[in-house]
């Protein structure tokens, strides 16, 4: 397992085996032949993400009204250790959890019409053209962020101006050399422009060498799940992390309708170390964001979206004001479970999903805005469906090869308080019949229970065990 390649080709190597059953090939020969193809698809990976990315983003925070200097005192509040926020009695940082790449989310770009072919924020030869009264020096600004310890995060193929004629390959190219002088690590590539051609990009980001920073980039497919290219397959994902919805808002409807967008990939294994399915970033401490109306989630919904985005392995990308210490204190205790950051950067062959939920259903909200393409006008946005889901929800993740070791997930949907019951012959692969369960937001062990757990979840809330097989003795004991 130190070769973090093998979980990526044990994945494939299980999933082709399978294929091969289906189809009648059980020859050896044709079996070395899908063994090769996996072996040659992990060797293209640029070797980043091999777990869920943790990270920062810009625009629940600052939508458009960004610029240089909240970026870089974003990235001074990352790396702050006080003893206001300490884990087990240290002083901790955000990036000390993780939380160590910042990044910004569209409009550092000088908008405007330029050159003949009236490009929005490219010139002729297809160089992009930075807003320099917001960002006087991009350069300055990631020399910054490697100062601390951080990488800095660049946006493309914007939103905010967006360019519809720059399909041609020398604005791709012009955006990546770019991001290189600038000394940009990651990379979120939006599909609000023309250019969505992520194989193009992967292409130009590998031939093009490092000025600075390190020489592969983390990339982020944003085409919302809807705009094409934005789905992977079994050997072909040349992107870090892929959206799988519409852009996410701070109620819970919109987080819960944005979480059932990821169950299609996961069910398909195609969420997996080096192309992880995305539900978009997180709202926990996000009072209020771009959107019109929102108000911000409750701490019970902030457990259940944060744990809802580990135990499914969605990248964690925070966007709320670290500087903000109202919000810190509240949200704390969620970002500085290390026990809750642990199921999140596990990997045992499955990135976590559902295996149970409630016959009956309920609606969480008036329209299911994963649906949504960014940029929705009000009638296209009245005319999305309403979003239904099961009145609870069991997801689940396996945290060591052989599933002697899972998370799960207990999540009541509903606006009472519920008694939920897990049997643990339910849950995918655990196998066990008496298991030692361990509540994660607590931190403690509440003991070894026979055949089933029995919990009260509140409204909006969650349970989060991490269940583990015991010996026979223990087995006979608890019976």
């Amino acid at each position: 397992q130190s070769d973090p390649t093998l979980p990526v080709v044990s994945r494939r190597c299980s999933l082709m085996w399978r294929r091969c059953e289906a189809r009648g090939l059980d020859s050896v020969q044709t079996m070395i032949r899908w063994l090769l193809l996996a072996a040659s698809a992990s060797a293209a990976e640029n070797g980043l993400a091999r777990l869920p990315p943790l990270g920062w983003r810009s625009w629940n925070l600052y939508g458009g009204n960004v610029n240089q200097t909240l970026i870089e005192g974003i990235m001074a509040s990352m790396v702050r250790r006080s003893s206001r926020y300490t884990v087990d009695g240290v002083p901790t940082s955000l990036c000390d959890l993780g939380f160590c790449d910042v990044g910004l989310d569209d409009n550092w770009q000088a908008c405007g019409r330029h050159g003949e072919g009236g490009y929005t924020y490219h010139d002729e030869e297809g160089n992009p053209l930075v807003n320099s009264e917001r960002f006087p020096s991009m350069k300055s600004m990631t020399s910054y962020a490697h100062s601390l310890g951080l990488t800095a995060g660049w946006y493309g193929n914007n939103c905010i101006c967006s360019e519809k004629k720059t399909g041609d390959r020398r604005f791709y190219a012009g955006d990546v050399r770019a991001m290189r002088e600038m000394g940009f690590d990651s990379w979120k590539l939006d599909g609000c422009g023309a250019q969505t051609d992520m194989q193009l990009w992967s292409d130009l980001i590998q031939a093009t060498p490092a000025t600075t920073g390190r020489s592969a980039i983390m990339v982020e497919n944003c085409h919302w799940g809807s705009r094409r290219p934005y789905e992977p397959t079994a050997t072909w994902c040349p992107w870090n992390f892929y959206r799988t919805s519409g852009d996410v808002r701070a109620t819970y409807g919109s987080v819960i309708g944005n979480l059932q967008s990821v169950f299609k990939f996961s069910g398909r294994n195609l969420s997996y170390p080096g192309c992880w399915a995305y539900a978009d970033m997180l709202e926990v401490g996000v009072l209020a964001s771009p959107f019109s109306g929102d108000k911000g989630l409750t701490i019970a919904e902030t457990r259940s979206h944060f744990a809802a985005w580990a135990i499914v392995s969605s990248p964690l990308t925070l966007s709320h004001d670290p500087s903000n210490l109202t919000i810190m204190d509240a949200i704390w205790p969620v970002l500085s479970n290390r026990e809750l950051l642990a199921i999140s950067q596990a990997y045992a062959g499955y990135s976590g999903g559902p295996f149970k939920e409630a016959a009956e259903g309920l609606q969480l909200a008036a329209a299911d805005t994963a649906l949504a393409r960014p940029g929705a006008s009000a009638a296209e946005l009245a005319a999305l469906p309403p979003l239904r889901v099961p009145a609870w929800q069991y997801l689940y993740k396996p945290l060591e090869w052989g599933g002697r070791k899972a998370a799960v997930l207990l999540m009541n949907h509903g606006k009472e308080a519920a008694q939920l019951t897990l049997a643990f012959a339910d849950v995918p692969g655990l196998g066990c019949r008496a298991c030692s369960v361990r509540d994660v937001w607590s931190r403690k062990d509440v003991g070894t229970f026979n055949g089933s757990v029995t919990l009260g979840v509140g409204s909006h809330d969650c349970a989060l065990l991490v269940l583990t097989h015991v010996s026979p003795h223990v087995a006979r004991a608890a019976a």
